[in-house]
Formats: C-alpha cells, sequence, structure tokens
C-alpha cells in the first residue's frame, strides 16, 4: 500500500474511535433512585410529583421538590434553575443529574405537561 492510503486509513479509524468514544460518554441511561445511587456518573430518573409542593429558593434559582419514580422510591431532587413553566401540572417529569449527598442533584429537567389534545377522560379530540 501507498504510504498516502496508511495515514488516510489510520485517520479515519482515528475519527471512528474518538467519535465512538464521545458519543458513548454522552449517553445517560433510564434508571430509578435505587440505582441511581450506585452509578457515579449522570442518569434520568423519570416519575412524578410525589407531593404538590415545589419550592423555589435563592430567587427563583433553586428548586426543590420531591420525584416518585417508576419503582415507587421517592427522593428530593435539587435543580439550580428556573422552574420550568406547567411543573405542578406535568403528567411526569426527568431528571437528568446524579445522586449525591442524600438527593437528586438535576442539571436539567424535562417536564411532559397534559396533551391539549387530551381531552378529561383521556382520549384523543378530533
Amino acid at each position: 500500500m501507498k504510504r498516502r492510503h496508511v495515514i488516510g486509513t489510520v485517520t479515519i479509524l482515528a475519527f471512528v474511535v474518538f467519535s465512538a468514544f464521545s458519543f458513548q460518554d454522552s449517553l445517560t441511561p433510564y434508571v430509578n433512585f435505587t440505582q441511581a445511587k450506585s452509578i457515579a456518573g449522570n442518569v434520568q430518573v423519570r416519575g412524578v410529583l410525589a407531593t404538590d409542593q415545589v419550592i423555589t429558593a435563592e430567587g427563583g434559582k433553586l428548586v426543590q421538590f420531591v420525584l416518585r419514580d417508576e419503582a415507587g422510591v421517592e427522593a428530593l431532587v435539587s435543580y439550580r434553575g428556573i422552574k420550568p413553566d406547567g411543573m405542578e401540572d406535568a403528567t411526569s417529569i426527568v431528571a437528568i443529574g446524579k445522586y449525591r449527598d442524600g438527593q437528586f442533584a438535576a442539571e436539567k429537567l424535562l417536564v411532559k405537561c397534559p396533551s391539549k389534545y387530551q381531552s378529561a377522560q383521556g382520549s384523543v379530540k378530533k
């Protein structure tokens, strides 16, 4: 093989390996709170508000609430940022972050609000 072909092949392989490792680091798996306690990296926990009480502090820059995951385990979630709109009416909340110091420290919150196409009985409006 020509030297140019070898250099090109090595460059492409290096790019593929680098891309694979970068992509793997960006993945955050869905887990429950029990599993989140034993994982050092960021994870996603899906759940619902366990109580109607959502506390905002530090001028609205800190949001704390209790989230009940899909396994029924409840944990205090702290989020540094502005409280998402419609959080109290959400059908589910996904907290992305890590479990530390006895609470789940969320870096992001994804709030799923009730669909405007759903009626009170849960059927789709036409």
